[in-house]
Order: structure tokens, then C-alpha cells, then sequence
């Protein structure tokens, strides 16, 4: 039996008070290059679409269908960190700091947010929860992780317009087996992580 995410975590949050619940996750800790992303939705429990999901169990084409829904239907808003401040702050205070912009970028003040992972950013001021597997346990987090891989995704193939041969168009800038081959032979762009190991190696072998 598959596990769907439901909306328990949103209606306990309501028995205690709150009005407005947001989801938020962010996508892209793991690749070599391309910005950290994360999104913040607020669903209306009373609307919602079929099949909302981890985005990691949907289809590319409905994920899309979705992240439109989400955008026309929802108060939501993204939030990223550059490769630079990921860099600077490393990528797990970056992917933080890119929940707290999500956050910020909502129309309403949410009553209480949902944020995907152990953790609550520190720099998040209101009151929050954070959900172990959320995108697979809370709708509001499902719908935020839809929608900020979509939007990633779509930044990663304009990228590799500019930046072609390293497949960011496939791999969205994560380490496949082409990406680092492309690395070595292409070398470094100015998107790529120079924190991160496989890419900050290639450029001490420059010097």
C-alpha cells in the first residue's frame, strides 16, 4: 500500500489556533551547480487537486500540471540562495536561508509553517514545526516540493542554453557520471559550487 500525504499536520495546527498553515521544502543540496531552491505554499484545504504528492513520485508532466495549479490557485512564493552564497554559508545554512526568503515572499503571514526535514531554520521567527519526510506525510509540504522543482528545474535548463555540454538540461546540475566527465573536460563554469569536493579538486589541479 503506498503512503500518500494527507493533511493531519495542517488540521492539528488548526485545532490549536491557526489559520494559515504554510508548506515548505527546498530542492537542490545536492548538485555540483545551479542555486538552492525553496518554496512556500499555503493551501486551501477545501480545493484541492488530485494526485498531490511527493514530487519525487510524480511524472515530469504532472508535476508540471501541479506546479501551474499551485501558482494559479495558492498564496506561494520561492526563495533561493546563489552559488555564491552557498559557497559563503555552506549549503545547509543556504538551503535554510532560501526557506526563510520562501517564507518571507508568501502575500499573508502564515500562522504556522510546516518546513520538510529535523530542522527549523534558525532565522525563522514564527511558529513552526519541522516534519521528518514531510513531502511524503503533509500536503503542504508535497505541494512545495513540486513546485520548487519545477522552477529549479526550469532555471537549469535555461543554464544549460548558455552553459552547454555539462546536461544541466537532464541532470538539473547534480554529480551523474556526464555532468563530472564534463567537468573535467569542460572545466568549471561560474555556476558550478566551488565548495563542493568534485568541483573545488578540478580547480586545485589548475593551480
Amino acid at each position: 500500500m503506498k503512503l500518500m500525504p494527507d493533511d493531519s499536520f495542517e488540521r492539528a495546527a488548526m485545532a490549536r489556533g491557526a489559520r494559515l498553515i504554510a508548506g515548505v521544502d527546498e530542492v537542490g543540496r545536492g548538485p555540483l551547480a545551479g542555486p538552492v531552491m525553496a518554496a512556500a505554499v499555503i493551501l486551501d484545504l477545501s480545493r484541492l487537486p488530485e494526485g498531490l504528492n511527493d514530487s519525487k513520485k510524480l511524472t515530469a508532466k504532472r508535476r508540471e500540471a501541479l506546479a501551474d495549479w499551485a501558482q494559479e490557485h495558492c498564496d506561494w512564493a520561492v526563495g533561493s540562495c546563489s552559488v555564491e552564497e552557498i559557497d559563503q554559508l555552506n549549503i545547509y545554512h543556504a538551503a535554510h536561508l532560501a526557506m526563510c526568503r520562501a517564507v518571507q515572499g508568501l502575500r499573508q503571514v502564515p500562522d504556522h509553517v510546516l518546513i520538510d526535514g529535523n530542522k527549523i531554520p534558525r532565522d525563522l521567527t514564527l511558529s513552526a514545526e519541522a516534519v521528518v519526510k514531510g513531502d511524503a506525510r503533509s500536503l503542504s509540504i508535497a505541494a512545495a516540493s513540486i513546485l520548487a522543482k519545477v522552477l529549479r528545474d526550469r532555471i537549469m535548463v535555461d543554464l544549460a542554453q548558455h552553459y552547454p555540454g555539462y546536461g544541466w538540461e537532464v541532470n538539473a546540475g547534480y554529480p551523474t557520471p556526464a555532468h563530472k566527465k564534463a567537468l573535467l573536460e569542460l572545466g568549471v563554469t561560474p555556476y558550478h559550487r566551488r565548495s563542493f569536493k568534485p568541483v573545488h579538486n578540478i580547480l586545485c589541479k589548475a593551480r
